[in-house]
């Protein structure tokens, strides 16, 4: 599964931190990856289409 292409550039601002966030204090990596920064490990997570974020839009 790929990333959304309908995330806007504010969303994947708030998952990549969110996530970059949970990895920096111990949360289990999801992929394979070479990266040590947090927030690195998120952006491959994210192009992967692992993260287990749904972005809800309210109206």
């Amino acid at each position: 599964m790929m990333a959304k292409k309908s995330d806007n550039r504010y969303e994947k601002a708030r998952i990549l931190g969110s996530r970059a966030l949970q990895v920096a204090y111990g949360a289990p990596v999801l992929i394979d990856t070479d990266q040590t920064q947090p927030i690195l490990i998120a952006a491959e997570e994210y192009d992967a289409g692992v993260l287990p974020f749904t972005v809800r839009r309210g109206d």
